[in-house]
């Protein structure tokens, strides 16, 4: 696709979050498993039917354009995942490792954030206020589970030292 536009942009933009929020969730489970604190593994189990539900918007704001969501892979958030992971796979304390995962997990958000918040300004630009409001609420909720996980790191973090 090549970039002519502002719009162009926008939809290269919503394909990306798309791509971004596809890996989050087959990323999520192993997060889930590789938790220990209770809290936390169910932070990201209810993190992971949100995500669903962005993905879902995101499909509805592409179709309202007649796009796919077919793009290419996000390759800022494959490389965040991978940091994910590596943490899961290190040898560490169980504490430790909980305050590892949820460094990772607050990247994935700061990450998805930029791109929403990006999204939605140029949504607003081009007058597409309807899904402008969608990606509003989306930026919203990777905010507050931004705050989630710094909560959840005052009492784990402690625990991991």
């Amino acid at each position: 696709m090549k970039l002519e536009t502002l719009k162009d942009l926008y939809i290269h933009e919503l394909k990306d979050l798309y791509s971004a929020e596809n890996q989050i969730i087959k990323a999520l489970p192993k997060m889930v498993k590789a938790a220990s604190h209770p809290k936390l593994a169910e932070g990201f189990k209810k993190h992971l039917e949100e995500t669903k539900e962005h993905a879902a918007r995101l499909e509805k704001i592409l179709k309202s354009h007649d796009e796919t969501t077919r793009g290419p892979k996000c390759k800022g958030m494959e490389g965040v995942i991978k940091e994910g992971q590596e943490m899961i796979e290190e040898d560490a304390d169980e504490d430790v490792r909980d305050a590892g995962l949820i460094t990772a997990a607050q990247r994935v958000e700061h990450y998805e954030m930029a791109g929403y918040g990006t999204a939605r300004t140029y949504a607003n630009l081009l007058g597409d206020k309807t899904n402008a409001k969608l990606l509003q609420k989306t930026l919203d909720e990777e905010g507050a589970t931004d705050k989630k996980l710094t909560k959840l790191a005052e009492t784990i973090n402690v625990d991991a030292e």
